[in-house]
């Protein structure tokens, strides 16, 4: 099957100003990503907050331009698009964003911030924008009489159903949600996943999920890709990460997550997260690594194929031996 979407080493850097006197520094924000995902797929970003994956869904959502590399959506170069291309990109893929409370316009009644989309993008008549959006409604569990009502009237679950069918109303193959249950209580959080799952099965639609936890992620994904610092580390079938981790930094994210750690020895990451604008020389990982070696510190591992997966780690095999035995 074609590919909804290819990513072609992205990269993402901005100029940091650090005073009147010192030059700006450089922040790379993601640093060389690359990824295919069909249609009706799910590719889940996972890592610790600062390692680039809001801004990867900033790139793919067209909000920000590559500072390099190449994007394709529906066969259709986004970063350079031809002019009679650009308005139909921005309605291939749409965004749900974290935080349910901030991301609604808290003056505008729910009938209206779902035509909203319609009214800017089509030349529907006010009863089809109305008719499409209490079906909307009805497809993300929301009652026609909730129509009329403002964002305070509801709940932060029905707040991100709202947001779901907001991203929906144009029809979207692709929606990148970001952290969109990292904000809610663990009961609603399964039942919009529940949610995102039946309206992928009902209307084919390709994911980007953006998450940090690893719980979630196994529920919805089929693939998995683990950065760390704007560098994708690991990356492959969600069976193959759960089963058998090859990169310290994945099997330290398994191992912080209650249910999926192993039961050897669990790997806890030293220090914290380094600088980005400083960033390891050699391997992302080695300034926190347990495993690091003069060669983690100096040579920096390329993302390469192993057991069914890619890995960024000079010592993956070690990893795999051990872990097969």
């Amino acid at each position: 099957m074609t590919a909804l979407v290819t990513a072609t080493d992205l990269r993402r850097g901005y100029e940091i100003k650090q005073g009147w006197f010192r030059p700006p520094a450089h922040l790379q924000a993601v640093g060389g990503v690359s990824f295919a995902l069909e249609a009706g797929k799910t590719l889940a970003v996972v890592g610790e907050s600062g390692c680039g994956k809001s801004t990867l869904a900033r790139l793919v959502t067209l909000i920000e331009k590559p500072s390099a590399g190449t994007l394709m959506l529906d066969g259709v170069d986004a970063v350079n698009p031809p002019a009679s291309a650009v308005k139909t990109l921005r309605r291939t893929v749409q965004i749900v964003f974290q935080n349910p409370y901030g991301s609604l316009n808290p003056r505008k009644r729910v009938g209206h911030i779902l035509e909203e989309p319609l009214i800017i993008n089509t030349r529907l008549s006010k009863q089809d924008r109305r008719a499409q959006a209490l079906d909307m409604m009805a497809k993300v569990g929301l009652r026609p009489e909730q129509y009329g009502r403002y964002p305070h009237m509801f709940s932060g679950g029905q707040r991100q159903r709202i947001a779901i069918a907001r991203a929906l109303m144009l029809r979207p193959k692709l929606l990148v949600a970001d952290e969109p249950v990292s904000a809610l209580d663990m009961s609603v959080q399964a039942q919009v996943l529940n949610l995102l799952v039946d309206l992928q099965r009902e209307l084919g639609l390709a994911y980007l999920f953006i998450s940090h936890d690893l719980a979630v992620v196994r529920h919805i994904a089929e693939d998995v890709m683990i950065m760390y610092l704007g560098i994708v580390v690991e990356h492959g079938p969600k069976e193959r990460i759960f089963a058998r981790s090859l990169h310290p930094y994945t099997q330290a994210l398994l191992d912080a997550t209650p249910g999926l750690g192993r039961k050897r020895q669990r790997i806890v990451p030293k220090g914290e997260l380094p600088s980005p604008l400083d960033p390891p020389k050699g391997c992302v990982f080695s300034t926190r690594c347990p495993y690091v070696t003069d060669l983690c510190r100096t040579q920096r591992p390329l993302l390469r194929p192993l057991d069914g997966r890619l890995v960024a780690c000079h010592y993956a095999e070690r990893f795999l031996e051990v872990q097969a035995a």
